[in-house]
């Protein structure tokens, strides 16, 4: 199945899941629309994972891929490791109520 276009082009989209992987590895949590949200969870997945080899050249895949330095770090100290022991599914999606001005499906995207 090919990936999502989420309705905007190809730079706007990477600027939209670089920034939301980031604000969900920053809060923990984030509220957003269930397509941007699975695919905000694949990114976040491949983040992980990265985080969990823990050598330089993930840490500057991440860094490339993440708006901010510390939370590169955040990732790399405090997150990975807690999914050492762990083999995939690090996020949960959880239905919200319709969004009111159009009635798209909220969902809320968290860290397990």
């Amino acid at each position: 199945m090919a990936y999502r276009r989420l309705g905007v082009k190809s730079a706007h989209r990477r600027a939209l899941l670089c920034n939301a992987t980031t604000s969900l590895i920053k809060n923990g949590v984030i509220e957003t629309t269930e397509p941007r949200a699975k695919e905000i969870a694949s990114c976040v997945e491949k983040m992980i994972t990265i985080g969990k080899r823990g050598d330089l050249a993930s840490r500057r895949q991440a860094l490339a891929f993440l708006t901010e330095e510390d939370m590169a770090t955040k990732l790399f100290n405090e997150i990975a490791p807690k999914y050492a022991d762990r083999n995939g599914g690090y996020t949960r999606i959880v239905k919200l109520a319709a969004r009111r001005g159009d009635a798209a499906q909220m969902v809320r995207i968290e860290l397990v």
